[in-house]
Protein backbone atom coordinates (compact mmCIF):
# COMPACT_ATOMS: atom_id res chain seq x y z
CA UNK A 1 0.00 0.00 0.00
CA UNK A 2 1.32 3.43 -1.19
CA UNK A 3 1.43 5.87 1.58
CA UNK A 4 0.00 9.72 0.91
CA UNK A 5 3.19 12.04 0.41
CA UNK A 6 2.93 14.86 3.24
CA UNK A 7 3.73 18.25 2.73
CA UNK A 8 5.09 19.67 6.23
CA UNK A 9 5.42 24.09 6.87
CA UNK A 10 8.31 24.66 8.87
CA UNK A 11 8.38 27.44 11.66
CA UNK A 12 11.83 28.39 12.43
CA UNK A 13 10.88 30.10 16.26
CA UNK A 14 13.41 32.74 17.67
CA UNK A 15 12.20 34.47 20.71
CA UNK A 16 8.75 33.56 20.13
CA UNK A 17 8.27 34.85 16.58
CA UNK A 18 8.87 33.03 13.30
CA UNK A 19 12.28 33.58 11.87
CA UNK A 20 13.61 33.03 8.03
CA UNK A 21 17.18 33.52 6.80
CA UNK A 22 19.53 31.84 3.79
CA UNK A 23 21.64 29.07 4.96
CA UNK A 24 20.42 30.09 8.28
CA UNK A 25 22.10 33.57 8.64
CA UNK A 26 20.77 36.71 8.56
CA UNK A 27 17.51 36.09 10.61
CA UNK A 28 14.12 38.06 10.15
CA UNK A 29 11.11 38.35 11.19
CA UNK A 30 8.34 36.39 9.52
CA UNK A 31 5.29 36.48 11.91
CA UNK A 32 3.49 34.62 14.73
CA UNK A 33 3.71 30.79 14.91
CA UNK A 34 0.63 30.12 16.08
CA UNK A 35 -0.86 32.42 13.85
CA UNK A 36 0.94 30.80 10.33
CA UNK A 37 0.33 27.40 12.17
CA UNK A 38 -3.34 27.70 11.63
CA UNK A 39 -2.71 29.28 8.19
CA UNK A 40 -1.29 26.27 7.31
CA UNK A 41 -3.46 24.14 8.98
CA UNK A 42 -6.65 25.84 7.15
CA UNK A 43 -4.61 25.38 3.91
CA UNK A 44 -4.36 21.38 4.39
CA UNK A 45 -1.08 20.79 5.68
CA UNK A 46 -0.46 17.54 6.82
CA UNK A 47 1.44 18.19 9.75
CA UNK A 48 3.54 21.15 11.01
CA UNK A 49 6.71 21.30 12.10
CA UNK A 50 7.92 23.58 14.79
CA UNK A 51 12.27 24.25 15.41
CA UNK A 52 13.16 26.48 17.77
CA UNK A 53 16.66 27.63 16.23
CA UNK A 54 18.49 29.28 18.47
CA UNK A 55 17.52 26.97 21.69
CA UNK A 56 20.98 25.03 20.97
CA UNK A 57 22.99 27.99 20.22
CA UNK A 58 21.58 30.02 23.34
CA UNK A 59 21.70 26.87 25.28
CA UNK A 60 18.23 27.26 26.38
CA UNK A 61 14.92 24.98 26.02
CA UNK A 62 12.16 25.13 23.26
CA UNK A 63 9.02 27.80 24.20
CA UNK A 64 6.66 25.33 25.86
CA UNK A 65 3.81 28.32 25.80
CA UNK A 66 3.84 28.53 22.16
CA UNK A 67 4.08 24.75 21.69
CA UNK A 68 0.53 24.42 23.70
CA UNK A 69 -0.78 27.54 22.02
CA UNK A 70 -0.57 26.17 18.93
CA UNK A 71 -1.48 22.75 19.72
CA UNK A 72 -4.90 24.07 20.73
CA UNK A 73 -5.70 25.52 17.20
CA UNK A 74 -3.82 23.21 15.18
CA UNK A 75 -5.04 19.57 14.58
CA UNK A 76 -2.93 17.87 12.97
CA UNK A 77 0.76 16.29 14.13
CA UNK A 78 2.92 18.92 15.60
CA UNK A 79 6.90 18.14 15.61
CA UNK A 80 8.65 19.97 17.93
CA UNK A 81 12.53 20.32 17.92
CA UNK A 82 15.17 22.64 19.76
CA UNK A 83 16.97 22.55 22.84
CA UNK A 84 15.89 19.05 23.23
CA UNK A 85 18.45 17.23 25.50
CA UNK A 86 16.67 14.37 27.45
CA UNK A 87 13.73 11.79 27.49
CA UNK A 88 12.56 14.42 29.91
CA UNK A 89 12.43 17.13 27.52
CA UNK A 90 10.62 15.13 25.26
CA UNK A 91 7.79 13.90 27.48
CA UNK A 92 7.12 17.61 28.77
CA UNK A 93 6.78 18.39 25.17
CA UNK A 94 4.57 16.28 24.63
CA UNK A 95 2.24 16.98 27.38
CA UNK A 96 2.85 20.43 26.12
CA UNK A 97 0.89 19.35 23.11
CA UNK A 98 3.72 18.42 20.43
CA UNK A 99 3.12 15.00 18.79
CA UNK A 100 6.87 14.05 17.23
CA UNK A 101 9.75 15.65 18.62
CA UNK A 102 13.19 16.50 16.63
CA UNK A 103 16.42 15.54 18.12
CA UNK A 104 19.75 17.01 16.42
CA UNK A 105 22.73 18.32 18.91
CA UNK A 106 22.04 16.19 22.06
CA UNK A 107 22.14 13.31 19.98
CA UNK A 108 25.28 13.65 18.19
CA UNK A 109 26.82 14.65 21.59
CA UNK A 110 25.19 11.33 23.35
CA UNK A 111 23.67 8.68 21.10
CA UNK A 112 22.25 6.82 23.72
CA UNK A 113 19.64 9.18 23.42
CA UNK A 114 17.82 8.09 20.85
CA UNK A 115 17.42 4.64 22.19
CA UNK A 116 16.27 6.09 25.36
CA UNK A 117 13.79 8.09 24.14
CA UNK A 118 12.38 5.73 21.41
CA UNK A 119 12.46 2.99 24.30
CA UNK A 120 10.01 5.20 26.77
CA UNK A 121 8.11 6.80 23.82
CA UNK A 122 8.30 4.59 21.00
CA UNK A 123 9.69 5.47 18.11
CA UNK A 124 6.95 6.87 16.00
CA UNK A 125 7.35 9.95 18.73
CA UNK A 126 11.33 10.55 17.48
CA UNK A 127 12.51 12.22 14.41
CA UNK A 128 16.26 12.53 13.79
CA UNK A 129 17.22 15.88 12.66
CA UNK A 130 19.98 15.84 10.88
CA UNK A 131 21.59 19.25 8.90
CA UNK A 132 23.87 18.38 6.06
CA UNK A 133 26.64 19.79 4.31
CA UNK A 134 28.28 18.56 1.01
CA UNK A 135 31.87 17.74 2.29
CA UNK A 136 35.45 16.05 0.91
CA UNK A 137 35.89 15.16 4.69
CA UNK A 138 33.43 12.51 4.86
CA UNK A 139 33.74 8.81 3.01
CA UNK A 140 29.53 9.75 1.04
CA UNK A 141 30.16 13.33 0.11
CA UNK A 142 27.75 14.76 3.10
CA UNK A 143 28.28 15.78 6.77
CA UNK A 144 26.44 16.44 9.49
CA UNK A 145 26.51 20.24 11.05
CA UNK A 146 25.06 21.30 14.24
CA UNK A 147 24.32 24.18 15.67
CA UNK A 148 22.05 25.48 12.70
CA UNK A 149 24.53 24.80 10.38
CA UNK A 150 26.94 26.48 11.89
CA UNK A 151 29.62 23.61 13.51
CA UNK A 152 30.54 20.55 11.45
CA UNK A 153 31.09 17.25 13.12
CA UNK A 154 33.27 14.55 11.79
CA UNK A 155 30.09 11.99 11.66
CA UNK A 156 29.39 10.97 7.83
CA UNK A 157 25.90 12.00 7.59
CA UNK A 158 25.02 8.38 5.61
CA UNK A 159 26.64 6.44 8.42
CA UNK A 160 25.26 8.47 11.14
CA UNK A 161 21.19 8.48 9.87
CA UNK A 162 22.29 4.69 9.38
CA UNK A 163 23.39 4.71 13.27
CA UNK A 164 20.55 6.54 14.92
CA UNK A 165 17.42 4.74 12.99
CA UNK A 166 19.54 1.34 14.40
CA UNK A 167 19.04 3.22 17.29
CA UNK A 168 15.46 3.68 17.52
CA UNK A 169 14.55 6.91 15.65
CA UNK A 170 11.62 6.33 13.89
CA UNK A 171 11.66 9.42 11.22
CA UNK A 172 14.37 11.25 9.36
CA UNK A 173 14.17 14.73 8.74
CA UNK A 174 16.70 15.74 6.66
CA UNK A 175 17.71 19.31 6.18
CA UNK A 176 20.20 20.46 2.89
CA UNK A 177 22.43 23.23 4.56
CA UNK A 178 24.26 23.99 1.30
CA UNK A 179 20.46 24.45 -0.36
CA UNK A 180 18.47 26.08 2.83
CA UNK A 181 16.86 29.60 2.26
CA UNK A 182 18.04 29.23 -1.12
CA UNK A 183 15.12 28.61 -3.26
CA UNK A 184 16.90 26.42 -5.79
CA UNK A 185 15.38 23.12 -5.10
CA UNK A 186 15.93 20.41 -2.80
CA UNK A 187 19.34 18.43 -2.80
CA UNK A 188 17.99 15.44 -5.02
CA UNK A 189 21.20 13.59 -4.72
CA UNK A 190 21.25 13.99 -0.66
CA UNK A 191 17.58 12.53 -0.74
CA UNK A 192 18.60 9.66 -3.12
CA UNK A 193 21.49 8.77 -0.86
CA UNK A 194 19.55 8.54 2.36
CA UNK A 195 16.35 7.13 0.73
CA UNK A 196 18.85 4.11 -0.07
CA UNK A 197 19.52 3.74 3.47
CA UNK A 198 16.61 4.66 5.08
CA UNK A 199 14.31 1.79 6.35
CA UNK A 200 12.20 4.88 8.42
CA UNK A 201 10.26 7.34 6.75
CA UNK A 202 11.70 10.53 5.42
CA UNK A 203 11.20 14.10 5.03
CA UNK A 204 13.17 15.96 2.50
CA UNK A 205 13.92 19.70 3.41
CA UNK A 206 16.01 23.05 2.44
CA UNK A 207 15.55 24.55 -0.89
CA UNK A 208 11.98 24.35 -2.21
CA UNK A 209 11.45 27.98 -4.05
CA UNK A 210 8.94 26.50 -6.86
CA UNK A 211 6.17 24.50 -7.63
CA UNK A 212 8.40 22.28 -9.68
CA UNK A 213 11.05 21.82 -6.82
CA UNK A 214 8.43 19.54 -4.78
CA UNK A 215 7.83 16.65 -6.68
CA UNK A 216 11.52 15.75 -7.87
CA UNK A 217 12.05 15.56 -3.69
CA UNK A 218 9.47 12.58 -3.68
CA UNK A 219 10.62 11.22 -6.49
CA UNK A 220 14.09 10.97 -4.94
CA UNK A 221 12.85 8.85 -2.53
CA UNK A 222 10.94 11.72 -0.06
CA UNK A 223 8.30 10.80 2.12
CA UNK A 224 7.17 13.97 2.94
CA UNK A 225 8.85 17.17 1.56
CA UNK A 226 9.26 20.43 4.04
CA UNK A 227 9.23 24.19 3.25
CA UNK A 228 9.84 27.37 5.38
CA UNK A 229 10.19 30.87 3.16
CA UNK A 230 8.01 30.47 0.34
CA UNK A 231 5.03 29.70 2.79
CA UNK A 232 5.56 32.25 4.81
CA UNK A 233 6.30 34.73 2.06
CA UNK A 234 2.62 33.67 0.69
CA UNK A 235 4.04 32.49 -2.42
CA UNK A 236 3.24 29.34 -2.09
CA UNK A 237 0.10 27.83 -0.49
CA UNK A 238 0.12 24.46 0.74
CA UNK A 239 -3.12 23.30 -1.87
CA UNK A 240 -0.86 24.86 -4.69
CA UNK A 241 2.46 22.32 -3.95
CA UNK A 242 -0.38 19.03 -3.35
CA UNK A 243 -1.66 20.25 -6.75
CA UNK A 244 1.22 20.59 -8.04
CA UNK A 245 2.10 17.00 -6.74
CA UNK A 246 -1.29 15.43 -7.97
CA UNK A 247 -0.07 16.64 -11.71
CA UNK A 248 2.97 14.76 -11.36
CA UNK A 249 1.25 11.50 -9.99
CA UNK A 250 2.50 11.75 -6.73
CA UNK A 251 -0.70 10.84 -3.96
CA UNK A 252 -1.52 13.68 -1.52
CA UNK A 253 -4.06 13.59 1.35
Amino acid sequence: MSVATRVIPCLDVAAGRVVKGVNFLNLRDAGDPVELAKRYYEQGADEVTFLDVTATVEDRATMYETVTATAEQVFIPLTVGGGVRSADDVGRLLGFGADKVGVNSAAIARPELLGEIADRFGAQVLVLSLDVKRSERTPSGFVVTTHGGRTETDLDALAWAREAIERGAGELLVNSIDADGTKQGFDLEMVAAMRELSTVPMIASGGAGALEHFAPAIQAGADAVLAASVFHNAELTVGQVKDALRAEGVMVR
